[in-house]
């Protein structure tokens, strides 16, 4: 029999509540949107709820405008994988603006993979107030 294809779902996204990393709980969503001011502490991102994948590999990654290093070299995306945990799965991919605000300014693309396929793809325009 063969293996049914996960139902993958945008949820929201936009503005949400600060992410507690230590919980289990995600972010309130709080703003539909892609246009985010640059304050600091301002969370955004998206929520996925992905059905029948349990344990298989999400790969994620923020492509950000050019945050900077110590050293002033522009670094690379996040990125990283995680497994989904159930197999009706909400998961929120965000990220937050810090000082100094020069170098978060500009499109924020943040997408998700599942077995080598984008399942979610959204930019932020992170704007200057």
């Amino acid at each position: 029999m063969p293996k049914r294809k996960p139902e993958i779902r945008l949820r929201t996204y936009g503005i949400y509540t600060p992410w507690d990393h230590e919980s289990k709980e995600l972010p309130r969503f709080q703003e539909l949107t892609t246009r985010i001011p640059a304050k600091i502490d301002i969370e955004f991102g998206f929520v996925v709820n992905i059905k029948g994948a349990k344990n298989q590999e999400l790969d994620f990654c923020i492509d950000h405008p050019g945050i900077r290093d110590d050293k002033g070299k522009r670094r690379r995306p996040f990125d990283g994988t995680v497994y989904v945990k159930t197999n009706d799965w909400d998961f929120y991919l965000g990220d937050t603006i810090w000082e100094p605000i020069s170098d978060k300014i500009g499109p924020w693309r943040m997408t998700l993979e599942l077995g080598g396929e984008v399942i979610a793809d959204k930019t932020f325009d992170v704007v200057a107030e």
